[in-house]
């Protein structure tokens, strides 16, 4: 057997293993595939010459053909044409085997991308990043004045937050503090509102719906009786608490017009518009647009009448000092009150002409 056949036969056996493996799996792979296989493809070190199927078979059976034939029939003149044939063959496919290699180094494999696993992964990343994000703009993004409600925001949604103020008898300031003590608010340092001095442009007025307090002097307009005493009631129950509104609308003023809960024990909560009405301390609002109950209308009503039936609140008949000191046995309504002074500002503005 010549060295030349022998060569040959080595660099065929590696032609054929390198062609079977390129096109089936990346270089490292395949360098990998040498000491151990992978996706199926033989390799030639296991492979015994009794396997017919064996490239390294084929190559060794074709060696020993080669070298027989030789010795048997070619003379010194025809090994030397079979030895540079065999020199030129080999250069042939060692440029072969050479080019193939190098654009394998240097090619891309871009099938992981698109793999089952890769897709699945992508989908569910993303999906679970604008979960994320929905979830922070609905619940967990503070609304720091009332310009950030949008329209589809109200009947919709509700707002936690802690009373910073309470101005009226019927109205307060809230700041929003979305996700409550889940969230850290009012334990965490950073987010202790009872702590803040200056709430300006960071609160949202709230209107209460569905009630009417007796109102304070302002506007150069006298106080109604009782205005006081609702507003003090108002601050003991709100002032420096957690609440709940739910919000309907906004009012002429810039006002969030919503109904108010606030909790009680751990489970119970109370609307304070209905127990405004039930101690006497506001009336059913009562105007031509704006009125808003959250479909408790009938039980605003019927607290009403039961407070004016029990004379509690602005519904009490003066007693002998309060006559003494002028006090009606017919108490006027907050609506009444802002019609009778509402007409005397006509008056006034018209005499000033």
């Amino acid at each position: 057997m010549s060295l030349g056949s022998v060569v040959q036969a080595c660099v065929a056996v590696v032609d054929t293993n390198f062609a079977l493996v390129s096109h089936k799996m990346p270089w490292s792979d395949w360098l990998w595939a040498r000491s151990k296989p992978s996706n199926g493809v033989p390799d030639p070190s296991d492979q015994t010459s009794s396997d017919p199927a064996s490239p390294f078979a084929s190559g060794a059976a074709q060696t020993t053909s080669t070298s027989n034939g030789s010795g048997q029939t070619k003379s010194g003149g025809e090994a030397s044409a079979d030895g540079l044939h065999s020199e030129s063959s080999l250069g042939f496919s060692s440029k072969n085997a050479r080019g193939s290699w190098e654009s394998n180094l240097n090619s891309t494999d871009w099938s992981h991308y698109t793999s089952p696993q890769t897709i699945v992964a992508s989908i569910l990343t993303t999906a679970a990043t604008l979960a994320l994000i929905r979830l922070y703009k609905t619940y967990l993004r503070r609304i720091p004045n009332v310009d950030y409600l949008k329209p589809g925001f109200f009947r919709h949604r509700s707002l936690y937050g802690y009373v910073t103020r309470v101005g009226d008898g019927d109205n307060f300031h809230l700041y929003h503090t979305p996700g409550g003590k889940l969230a850290g608010w009012g334990l965490l340092p950073w987010r202790r509102v009872q702590d803040i001095k200056k709430f300006k442009g960071k609160t949202l007025p709230v209107r209460i719906a569905g009630v009417d307090a007796p109102e304070r002097a302002h506007w150069g307009n006298p106080e109604q009786p009782y205005g006081n005493e609702a507003l003090e009631w108002l601050r003991s129950t709100l002032l420096h608490r957690y609440v709940r509104v739910y919000p309907y609308s906004r009012d002429q003023y810039g006002r969030m017009v919503a109904s108010v809960h606030l909790r009680r024990w751990l489970i119970f909560r109370s609307d304070v518009g209905y127990e405004m009405l039930k101690k006497g301390w506001a009336t059913v609002y009562e105007a031509k647009t704006g009125s808003e109950f959250g479909g408790k209308e009938e039980q605003y009503r019927a607290a009403e009448a039961r407070a004016k039936q029990k004379k509690v609140g602005m519904w009490q008949e003066p007693g002998m000092f309060g006559k003494l000191l002028g006090k009606k046995e017919t108490t006027e309504s907050p609506r009444e009150y802002k019609t009778r002074t509402a007409a005397h500002d006509r008056i006034a503005r018209q005499k000033d002409k």
